[in-house]
């Protein structure tokens, strides 16, 4: 089953969390580089959330913001 992505911002931190599903204790994680973190289902490896530090401090200094991810989208049943 496929899920539906969601934003939330913690402003005092300044991280984006990009979510699948609900964080949990089990989840690995990894840093995918310039301080973007993923945090991996322990049983298949797909990435389930991503935590972008530092994240106004990203879109001040560039026009352009991009992930090291692929993403497919389409519409949401």
């Amino acid at each position: 089953m496929d899920k539906k992505l969601t934003f939330n911002y913690d402003r005092l931190a300044d991280i984006l969390y990009i979510n699948k599903v609900a964080p949990y204790a089990e989840q690995g994680s990894d840093e995918l580089g310039d301080e973007i973190i993923a945090r991996f289902n322990p049983k298949t490896g797909e990435i389930e959330n991503l935590e972008v530090l530092f994240f106004s401090i990203r879109l001040l200094r560039s026009e352009l913001f991009s992930l090291p991810v692929d993403a497919e989208f389409r519409l949401a049943k």
